[in-house]
């Protein structure tokens, strides 16, 4: 005796002959689509060199340089370091005006935005093939003449370095720094937070630290105690998609308030 029971669509067998329902024709035509697009993310990652360990950067990519598609190259390293485009743009704003100082420029994320706001920017980097790719992503944003790219160590540098403000976003360490509970300011490359601070007070009178999102804060506020008198401080939450993306430390006159939010 044969059963009545109907089978589900998704078990159902279909001859030849048959025309099989819209339903399956669209779950094929689904597949066709997502196959040909993970063959193009395939190729495009394959020719910007994209490696395992920066895959998951690189579908961030216009996070970070919204004019990505119109050349703009990165290292290895530049895609875990460099500052997302919309919070460079707010470290930009802040400036005020002057000569601003990056000390550790990268592939140029920051000084191209502080270039876009008309402050003439000194953009410092000890590699040089970070410089090159800095310079080349500075003239996709039409600023390269606003920027003097120099191949040198910051520290060494900076005794004949004066400006309005010290931009810092020294090495992290690479994106393992997200796997400690609290990231302290030792853990700076080259030297130590408290080291390169002092350096960059001996410049200008402002600083900006960019760190990251789980760096002690008692510590980054114990830095202003390191003039006389003590600097105003503002440390601000940079928030990404709804998630704490970083946290900007604003020195000096640039301050406005004790904790301020930045979210995008």
């Amino acid at each position: 005796m044969q059963s009545d029971e109907v089978a589900p669509p998704h078990k159902r067998r279909y001859s030849p002959g048959k025309r099989k329902p819209k339903s399956f024709k669209r779950r094929v035509k689904f597949k066709a689509k997502l196959r040909i697009k993970n063959a193009l993310v395939a190729k495009e990652e394959k020719e910007q060199g994209v490696s395992p360990l920066v895959k998951k950067y690189w579908v961030q990519r216009y996070d970070l340089f919204l004019r990505y598609d119109q050349g703009i190259k990165m290292d290895e390293e530049g895609w875990f370091s460099v500052t997302p485009e919309q919070i460079a743009v707010r470290h930009a704003v802040r400036c005020g005006g002057g000569v601003v100082i990056d000390g550790f420029t990268g592939v140029g994320g920051n000084a191209i935005q502080f270039a876009t706001m008309c402050h003439h920017v000194i953009a410092i980097d000890i590699d040089p093939r970070k410089v090159a790719l800095a310079f080349e992503n500075a003239k996709i944003y039409g600023v390269e003449d606003h920027i003097d790219f120099i191949v040198g160590d910051f520290l060494q540098l900076a005794p004949s370095l004066k400006g309005n403000v010290v931009f810092l976003s020294p090495p992290w360490g690479g994106p393992s720094y997200r796997e400690k509970e609290t990231f302290t300011l030792d853990l700076l490359k080259p030297k130590n937070g408290y080291s390169l601070f002092q350096v960059a007070q001996r410049i200008a009178p402002n600083v900006i630290m960019y760190l990251p999102r789980n760096v002690d804060l008692l510590q980054v506020e114990e830095l202003s105690w390191l003039s006389s008198p003590p600097l105003k401080v503002e440390i601000e939450e940079n928030m990404l998609h709804g998630r704490l993306k970083s946290i900007t430390a604003y020195f000096g006159d640039i301050a406005l308030s004790d904790l301020s939010t930045f979210e995008l």
